[in-house]
């Protein structure tokens, strides 16, 4: 065993729909490396999430040029189908979608969501759009989650839609409690330390 798994604290939080995973610092897949996901799927059949911090250079009008509005950027959503679109949001009555954790919906209906952009009735602080996903086999997360690969802890919606990209990994590690503090000042690369 490595330092890392022999002094971390162990996260036995149960993988469900709604659940953040929080990469491990050193994971070394460049798909996931500091990523934040968060899970809207997870049975025996497999499980479906959205890295929601990896934005793009994309905004909607990019991908669908009649819905031009330079205030709804897109994400990387994982490496799985980059050609497909998918949003996570928290109006409901706007767009519809599944509930995947109360008050955050998955999908919807892109007729809604060409609507509200055609008539300007959308805040995009509710609103995520991702291109992509990230999808596991049966089995295949809780062999990951086991090994240590992943962090996990309940969403908290301010990370999803309100706080930037860039100190989404560091205010997920936060989530954890105090003991995992040290996590969020480690080195990407710990030889470089």
């Amino acid at each position: 065993m490595d330092f890392f798994s022999l002094s971390r604290p162990i996260n036995k939080k149960t993988l469900a729909a709604g659940q953040l995973l929080i990469a491990e610092p050193f994971l070394a897949d460049q798909n996931f490396a500091r990523a934040v996901i968060l899970l809207c799927e997870h049975s025996d059949e497999g499980s479906v999430g959205f890295v929601i911090n990896r934005p793009t250079q994309l905004t909607l009008g990019d991908l669908l040029p009649d819905l031009y509005t330079p205030l709804l950027g897109v994400s990387q959503g994982g490496p799985v189908q980059l050609d497909t679109l998918h949003m996570l949001h928290r109006t409901p009555d706007t767009f519809g979608g599944n509930e995947i954790t109360p008050g955050v919906f998955w999908g919807g209906s892109y007729d809604a969501l060409q609507d509200a952009v055609v008539t300007n009735h959308y805040h995009p602080i509710d609103l995520r759009l991702f291109v992509g996903y990230s999808g596991w086999s049966p089995g295949q997360l809780e062999k990951e989650a086991k090994e240590g690969s992943w962090l996990i802890t309940d969403l908290s919606e301010d990370i999803l839609f309100e706080t930037e990209p860039k100190d989404m990994w560091k205010r997920a590690i936060d989530l954890l409690g105090r003991e995992y503090a040290y996590l969020a000042n480690l080195p990407l690369n710990p030889q470089l330390n």
